[in-house]
């Protein structure tokens, strides 16, 4: 039997896969992309919480003290995630976090790093939305925050305003196309330059290759497209070049496997990991008060009982991102909308764990009338992965249901953190008695995130980086890592798009390596919508990174 061959193989169809796979593909690589979720598009999504629709497309991945939100589709989490696209601020690259030094790469700072968030924003446009894009349940944060003397603004978000009908079903996957997943830009695009996409294909160990010409043996598990669970055969691909992009959970595990194969593994994969610092609370309204301190009501003569109406992201606070202050101290608070069934976490007052009784039966009967708030964070890095499951990333109990090896036990400085977005989250609603704030309990799932990070990060120190600042991983050249596990440190924001702003500028180097391993490719391609970049500044680090890349450094 013929060997399956390609010169660029992407493990991941997210933001870190599909932006790689398309500059490649449209440099004349043969590019091929394995995607352990399915292929959906459009028509396929459901606006439904019904077992079989969102747990086809969404993971739930519970590790010790720490439970992942992550997606599980061709387009990866940009088919799931509430679009909110902000780039990090300034000091979120000068971090130095508990080791005392700078954890990103020297040659990364935010303001080299703009040019590269120029280029995303050319294919995955950002809308600049203003009040009348804020739902009601933003408009009452907004309302609330003037009233304590703070300020709010819109979100940003990469959704197609003329499109969007505000239904809020945006973690099941926009059946309007309006939001602007990777199944609108980058993938179209890398398939339209000849890329092809596997999906159900869950990737199991790298190992060095022995056909002729070729540096990787990729071996996979076909899935059973009704039963995660069950395999329907097993190949391998030989490439010569590989990106790993299965996420901050999919890639360390698969690293971590692969280390006696491959002769050893940096010893920062599978650690460091971040939540982004995320912290979930919920905020009970009373009615009166909306429609009494802020002078607020809906035309029906509600004064809110509005959460679940509108976008689920679109308002948010950043008087706290003051780079002045301590770390540890600084983080944004953002309007948000969860599914009703994450309702067991909110907390209920009274004796006892809060996530049950008769006290939350009642908080339960009004969650119209509540506000949730995610705050994010500086959180220290304090996750840390264990012994590999035998297959995938995680041992899979059902579908869109895992538990991972992924241990998390968050440390003073993080709780730090988390206390100060409470207080100022009480300082802002629970004054006058406008609100109760309850953050979500840790009793059912540890801390929850939807934005998982650094697990395999960039940086200087070999000793708490697995990758260069060129995204290759360290002792194993032609091998790299472009998704959020990348990522060093949290980045007080939603981190979409600085995930895809560092996956574009890893694409000269990855360019470059892939020639010198005697693939045929160049880099330069235009923005998916066909749109040229004409910014000199972003060409220019392109050729110095594709220079550095080239000799070896």
């Amino acid at each position: 039997m013929t060997a399956q061959t390609t010169d660029v193989l992407v493990i991941g169809s997210g933001f870190g896969g599909a932006i790689p796979a398309y500059h490649l593909a449209a440099g004349g690589a043969r590019v091929t992309i394995l995607e352990r979720g399915p292929r959906m598009e459009s028509e396929d999504f459901a606006q439904s919480t019904q077992l079989g629709t969102y747990n086809r497309i969404v993971d739930v991945i519970r590790g010790e003290g720490m439970t992942v939100v992550a997606g599980n589709c061709v387009g990866g989490g940009s088919v799931v995630y509430f679009a909110a696209s902000l780039r990090a601020p300034t000091f979120a690259f000068e971090r130095r976090g508990s080791i005392g030094r700078r954890l990103w790469p020297q040659r990364i700072t935010r303001a080299g790093l703009d040019p590269w968030y120029d280029r995303v924003e050319e294919s995955i446009p950002v809308a600049r939305t203003g009040w009348s894009d804020v739902s009601y349940a933003g408009g009452v944060f907004a309302a609330a925050c003037a009233r304590a003397g703070r300020t709010c603004n819109p979100v940003p978000i990469a959704v197609d305003t003329q499109k969007c009908t505000n239904c809020n079903w945006m973690l099941s996957g926009c059946v309007f196309d309006a939001k602007r997943s990777m199944l609108t830009n980058y993938l179209p695009a890398a398939e339209a330059h000849g890329a092809t996409v596997r999906p159900l294909h869950e990737v199991q160990i790298i190992r060095p290759s022995l056909q002729s010409g070729y540096r990787y043996a990729v071996t996979y598990t076909v899935l059973d497209p009704d039963n995660y669970t069950v395999p329907q055969g097993t190949g391998t691909i030989h490439a010569k070049v590989v990106v790993l992009a299965a996420g901050a959970v999919g890639t360390p595990v698969i690293l971590q496997r692969s280390a006696v194969a491959l002769g050893g593994m940096p010893k920062a994969v599978g650690r460091h990991f971040s939540g982004n610092g995320d912290r979930v609370s919920v905020a009970e309204v009373d009615e009166d008060k909306v429609r009494s301190l802020l002078d607020l009501s809906r035309p029906g003569g509600e004064a809110y009982a509005a959460l679940h109406i509108g976008r689920p992201i679109t308002a948010a606070s950043y008087d706290r991102l003051r780079a002045d202050d301590e770390e540890f101290t600084r983080f944004s608070l953002q309007q948000i909308y969860f599914p009703t069934i994450t309702n067991v976490l909110a907390q209920a007052a009274g004796d006892g764990p809060g996530w049950y009784g008769v006290e939350k039966r009642r908080m339960r009967k009004n969650w119209r009338s509540w506000l949730t708030l995610l705050a994010m964070t500086e959180d220290d890095n304090e996750g840390t992965f264990g012994p590999v499951p035998l297959t995938g990333s995680f041992t899979r109990l059902a579908q869109g249901l895992g538990l991972g090896s992924l241990f998390f036990r968050a440390t003073d400085r993080t709780r730090k953190g988390w206390r100060e977005s409470d207080a100022e989250l009480r300082a802002i609603l629970e004054k006058d008695g406008l609100a109760r704030v309850r953050p979500w309990t840790e009793d059912v799932a540890g801390a929850v995130t939807a934005h998982p990070l650094s697990s395999t990060r960039i940086g200087d120190d070999p000793a708490t980086s697995a990758l260069d600042d060129l995204h290759e991983l360290r002792g194993h050249r032609g091998l790299f890592v472009t998704d959020g596990s990348s990522v060093p440190a949290s980045l007080t924001v939603n981190p979409s798009l600085t995930i895809a702003a560092l996956a574009e500028r890893a694409i000269p180097g990855i360019v470059a390596r892939a020639t010198d391993s005697g693939v045929d490719v160049r880099y330069g391609a235009p923005a998916p919508d066909g749109s040229t970049s004409g910014r000199e500044e972003t060409a220019a680090q392109a050729r110095r990174l594709a220079k550095r890349a080239a000799a070896g450094g």
